[in-house]
């Protein structure tokens, strides 16, 4: 089975290039939590530094998988409602 739509969401295949105002919000929204995740790592034990960045890497996992997972659910449903549209009387 393809995994076309996964590809696509995994930016595998790029049908157009991505909007550079959308990159200068996200490089922000970055740079925020870089900040955040300093500050509060420096008033950490070593232990609660190690505990803390695995929960974080953890929970960027999930949100990752999460992630591929909606824009495949709705990337199918878009494609529902094309067929509906084409096909459907």
């Amino acid at each position: 089975m393809s995994h076309f739509i996964e590809d696509f969401y995994y930016g595998n295949i790029e049908p157009q290039e991505s909007i550079t105002e959308l990159k200068s919000e996200i490089k922000k929204k970055l740079d925020a939590l870089s900040q955040t995740e300093e500050q509060l790592t420096s008033k950490l034990t070593e232990e609660e530094k190690d505990l803390f960045l695995k929960y974080a890497s953890q929970s960027n996992e999930f949100l990752c998988v999460s992630n591929a997972d909606s824009f495949i659910a709705g990337f199918r449903l878009g494609a529902k409602f094309t067929y509906d549209t084409f096909v459907t009387e």
